[in-house]
């Protein structure tokens, strides 16, 4: 019975090529944008996550410090409470370091009279004390060294990222939410159509004493297969998105600290799952209506 229903699914999705590769097409939009959106939360979370156990603070000092100053200033900073290490960094090791990042605009520095970057140490905190909050008490501290001209862990940066972040976040559930009743729609228009193309095979077999259930089988199967193909169709374009912009990124990338990760297997299985019930849901919905009628 259930190859039967099947095999009946398969043949009215042959046979109405065109209105289920629109329904498949829509349901695999709907899953790229919001697995996309789900797959950057991911790495998001994990690359702030990171920049969080690995808190490291600048602090830049005014100049003309002489040595006894700066051991000064470097025995008080490892006496504040979250500090784990501090490094100091001179200003040519500083100059070097900025060269070998801009290598392609290198020519940009050759052209300075002096050096305009400062001294500075290389805070890294605790990881027990690796929170926004201990950060920015630190940094205070910090400031109120003699001798620190300015201190930067990139809050600023960090704000306006967590900011867009959230911004990104509800415009992707709003936009997640429409395509997932647009998708539901499609499905049951699309089931009501063949319904429609098939009623007097259907009032046939209601004649001869199918049940409802063996009547309707195949169309929740045909339904369950496209929500199945388009979760399957949305997930291979958005792993196909995924390399090219990992590809890019590692190309551009001279430090390496960029990991990005694809959805984990337990993931795309759940997915497709969801994209399959998608399917059900809108067949279900268009059923229900029909046997009203």
């Amino acid at each position: 019975m259930l190859s039967l229903h099947l095999k009946r699914a398969l043949q009215d999705i042959r046979q109405n090529r065109l209105l289920n590769a629109v329904t498949i097409s829509t349901i695999a939009l709907s899953i790229l944008i919001v697995s996309a959106a789900f797959l950057f939360f991911l790495n998001t979370t994990d690359m702030l996550e990171a920049w969080r156990r690995g808190i490291r603070i600048m602090v830049y000092l005014e100049s003309d410090l002489d040595k006894a100053q700066r051991h000064a200033i470097e025995t008080r900073i490892r006496k504040l409470y979250g500090v784990q290490a501090a490094r100091f960094i001179p200003k040519e090791t500083a100059l070097e370091q900025l060269r070998a990042q801009m290598q392609r605009q290198s020519a940009i520095l050759d052209g300075l009279d002096q050096n305009p970057l400062p001294d500075a140490f290389e805070v890294q905190m605790i990881p027990t004390a690796s929170t926004w909050e201990k950060a920015e008490e630190l940094a205070r501290s910090l400031e109120a060294v003699a001798g620190v001209s300015d201190v930067e862990y990139g809050q600023r940066w960090v704000e306006r990222f967590v900011t867009l972040f959230n911004l990104f976040r509800l415009t992707s559930y709003a936009m997640g939410g429409l395509f997932f009743i647009a998708s539901v729609f499609i499905v049951g228009n699309t089931v009501r159509l063949i319904l429609y193309s098939r009623r007097q095979e259907v009032e046939i077999m209601r004649l001869v004493g199918a049940t409802e259930r063996f009547i309707l089988a195949p169309f929740y199967f045909q339904s369950m297969i496209q929500g199945a193909l388009g979760g399957v169709c949305g997930l291979v374009a958005l792993f196909i998105m995924f390399m090219l912009i990992q590809s890019k990124i590692q190309a551009v990338s001279v430090t390496g600290l960029v990991n990005l990760r694809f959805l984990s297997p337990g993931l795309l299985l759940t997915v497709v799952t969801a994209s399959t019930l998608v399917g059900w849901l809108g067949c279900h919905l268009s059923l229900k209506q029909y046997l009203k009628v």
